[in-house]
């Protein structure tokens, strides 16, 4: 037999979630506070340990600075790296960084939207087509226009300053 992956037992848990008649849409803290109530889910040592890893990576990712043009900038960046014949991230400052680092975790940022994006087509698609009778939901993968606008503001903003 298989053995369940958290990721796997976690989905489970959201199934119970709903099957015990909690309220639906649900937020995740909703479930994971009925899930903690009911002992469904108790936290491992390191269980802790890879919260904090996350805790601290989100921090990580929502720190920026302004640079001298004014722009708000992300300060630290992660790039999935093989060492020692593993796998792992390592995070950089961009103001001290390796331009390799930046250029590895870049490409990486850009390969995650870009997988964002095909599985918003997919679930777009799929959801237009359980739904013939209504009008399809539209959705563009072209964000030209969207910096263009982006940059426009950022220069308005500026001359306003």
């Amino acid at each position: 037999m298989k053995k369940q992956t958290a990721s796997e037992y976690n989905q489970a848990l959201v199934a119970k979630y709903r099957a015990s008649g909690q309220e639906w849409p649900a937020t995740a803290r909703a479930i994971a506070e009925w899930a903690v109530t009911k002992r469904l889910w108790v936290p491992k040592p390191s269980l802790l340990v890879n919260q904090c890893a996350e805790e601290i990576a989100r921090a990580m990712r929502e720190e920026y600075y302004v640079d001298p043009q004014g722009r708000k900038v992300r300060t630290k960046h992660a790039a999935r790296v093989g060492t020692g014949g593993e796998q792992q991230t390592l995070w950089a400052d961009i103001q001290t960084a390796p331009r390799s680092h930046l250029a590895i975790a870049f490409a990486q940022r850009r390969e995650g939207i870009f997988g964002d994006c095909i599985q918003l087509k997919t679930d777009v698609d799929s959801f237009n087509t359980k739904r013939p009778t209504e009008r399809p939901i539209p959705m563009s993968f072209d964000f030209t226009e969207d910096l263009r606008e982006h940059e426009a503001g950022r220069e308005h903003d500026k001359d306003a300053a």
